[in-house]
């Protein structure tokens, strides 16, 4: 695959960084973890065009660490966030050597914005279109005994989806200084922020209720009287034991414990609170 549109002196995405950066979209899920999740991808993703844009190993590095916050998107849709966000290093660069005022936060706003509404459609295309279609085709011919069964299936999601890996680093970068020249003006950045923040303030508060389950089976007997403990709770209000437990978990992490280290422990805790009747 050639890539000659952005091949100019003035950029950082030349045919070289272009391909590098291409090939470093697949191993995006390799060092995937539930702290950060798919930063690590990202980053390495990130090296070709931020070697080729500084020259000090401390910008490098700075730039790095910014891109080590938390990320997840669909896999076959990181390469348009990649564009974009090698299109506002190259803006911030610029702006820094200008002596300009720069956010850097701005880019993984962005980041942040994006990766949201992308994996939603890359979802609903790869994961829930191509991939079911050709799954279909695919069981239906090699069910008769058809290898093409298997080459269909992996055709028919595989050419989509490398196309729009390829080409979405070209848009992405394209759109990318454009995007970023609109969102300086009139603090844009700011509203995508706290954007950010409410929703995803929204979806915890939702997870919290629709997928932690916490009930505690204690019946007190006080005067002949039969007083259930979990209906207490719902009386307080709905959901309030899963309410509090993540609160407490919140508070460990704003403490600084690893999730990693929570994940076990809330393992733990509840195979011993279910072993002694206590949830």
């Amino acid at each position: 695959m050639e890539n000659k549109e952005v091949n100019t002196q003035d950029t950082v995405m030349t045919p070289d960084v272009y391909k590098k950066t291409f090939w470093r979209t697949f191993p995006l899920q390799a060092c995937f973890c539930f702290e950060r999740m798919q930063n690590v991808g990202f980053a390495y993703m990130m090296v070709p065009a931020l070697k080729k844009l500084y020259t000090d190993k401390k910008d490098i590095s700075d730039a790095l660490k910014r891109h080590l916050a938390i990320f997840n998107t669909t896999p076959a849709v990181v390469s348009f966030i990649a564009g974009a966000s090698i299109a506002m290093e190259e803006k911030f660069k610029k702006a820094k050597d200008n002596g300009e005022e720069v956010d850097e936060e701005s880019i993984n706003a962005v980041k942040t914005a994006l990766m949201g509404p992308l994996a939603g459609i890359g979802d609903s295309f790869f994961w829930g279109t191509f991939r079911i279609i050709g799954a279909g085709i695919g069981t239906s011919l090699a069910a008769k005994g058809s290898i093409l069964g298997a080459i269909l299936f992996l055709l028919i999601y595989n050419i989509p989806h490398l196309l729009v890996r390829y080409y979405g680093l070209k848009m992405g970068y394209k759109s990318g200084v454009g995007f970023l020249a609109s969102m300086n003006e009139g603090g844009v950045v700011a509203v995508l922020t706290e954007v950010a923040k409410v929703l995803g303030l929204l979806v915890v508060g939702s997870m919290c209720a629709s997928m932690v389950s916490i009930s505690t089976p204690f019946v007190f007997h006080l005067n002949g009287t039969k007083i259930v403990l979990q209906e207490i709770f719902d009386g307080i209000i709905k959901g309030f034991l899963p309410l509090g437990f993540t609160f407490v978990v919140y508070a460990l992490l704003e403490k600084g414990m690893k999730s990693t280290t929570l994940l076990w422990g809330i393992l733990i805790l509840g195979i011993v609170c279910s072993f002694f009747g206590i949830l």
